[in-house]
């Protein structure tokens, strides 16, 4: 297990000291300056980067894209590509709205990134409401499966964690789960569970109970690793145990400070991202890896200055990005 970044929230309250940190987290070598140009990048690359098979991908999250502000794409799709990062996602919103506007097309033959997957918040508490969500992701479904892409993350909203008792919910939420899973299956996707802070799945004993009792043969585990720390649980460990039935992945760090909803760039927090890849490298490395960071007011850097930041921990740890 690597050492771990121990960052106070303090460590994090401006650019000089985020900077410390991530010199600190990831070890100065490591990181050269943000204008740094390819040659320099590359050899930041391990030379075990031929051993490792996982392709990893980028969200447009810390781009600021959301339903409501999807005009932030095409900056977030080609700072991606020209990172090197292997494919992007963003929300089935923001897919069906460009694909409107019949823009889609060209941002993602222009920038020569394929399209993998879309972020799909449903709601898994109400019954009366799930036909409509499913008449909503096959409709979302259709316009990924026509640009190539093969996944929808399924985030388990409707829930209000004050005073939320998930026993009482968790027959809903199971017999949901498998409808949406089916309802992608039948269009030839794949989908599976997002855990998020603050919907109906988020601990580690909710994580258990849902996943031990969904039909994994068509739904599957997409986790959120930060997302699973920032809960309390040990990532790594929940990888770990199930690996067999992860085929998606948020891939975010957590340091607990007050930017970016408290996550960070890969490698300068708590996550074992290091025993999570080689878990993912060993039980399916065909799976979508996605890196993805959280925006948030005064960001010490930039989308893309994070984005490159993980970049260059990835290499660190043997992966190859910015070539075919």
């Amino acid at each position: 297990m690597r050492p771990k970044a121990r960052l106070s929230v303090a460590g994090f309250v401006n650019r000089r000291t985020f900077t410390k940190a991530v010199l600190t987290g990831l070890g100065a070598a490591a990181i050269p300056p943000v204008t740094a140009g390819a040659a320099t990048q590359q050899a930041a690359t391990s030379q075990s980067s031929a051993a490792k098979q996982l392709r990893i991908g980028c969200t447009s999250l810390v781009w600021g894209v959301f339903p409501r502000a999807p005009e932030p794409l095409e900056t977030a799709v080609r700072d991606m590509s020209e990172l090197g990062y292997k494919g992007f996602e963003t929300f089935g919103q923001v897919v069906e709205d460009w694909d409107k506007k019949g823009t889609l097309e060209k941002l993602i033959s222009q920038h020569k990134i394929p399209l993998i997957s879309a972020y799909a918040p449903l709601n898994v508490i109400d019954p009366s409401v799930r036909k409509n969500e499913i008449d909503t992701i096959v409709r979302w479904g259709k316009i990924l499966r026509k640009y190539g892409a093969t996944f929808l993350v399924i985030e388990a909203g409707g829930a209000k964690r004050a005073g939320y008792d998930f026993a009482a919910h968790r027959s809903n939420i199971v017999a949901a789960l498998n409808d949406y899973g089916k309802a992608m299956a039948d269009l030839g996707l794949g989908s599976g569970l997002h855990q998020h802070t603050g919907t109906a799945i988020e601990t580690r004993d909710e994580v258990y109970a849902v996943m031990e009792s969904v039909d994994t043969g068509i739904f599957k585990f997409a986790p959120d690793v930060g997302q699973l720390q920032k809960g309390g649980a040990d990532a790594a460990k929940i990888v770990k145990d199930f690996a067999s039935i992860t085929v998606h992945m948020h891939l975010k760090d957590y340091v607990s400070g007050p930017h970016m909803g408290g996550y960070s760039p890969l490698g300068i927090g708590m996550v074992d991202l290091k025993s999570i890849l080689e878990t993912m490298e060993q039980a399916n490395p065909k799976a979508n890896i996605m890196h993805e960071l959280d925006p948030s007011r005064n960001m010490p850097y930039t989308p893309r200055q994070t984005a490159e930041i993980s970049k260059w921990y990835l290499q660190k740890l043997g992966y190859v990005l910015g070539t075919s």
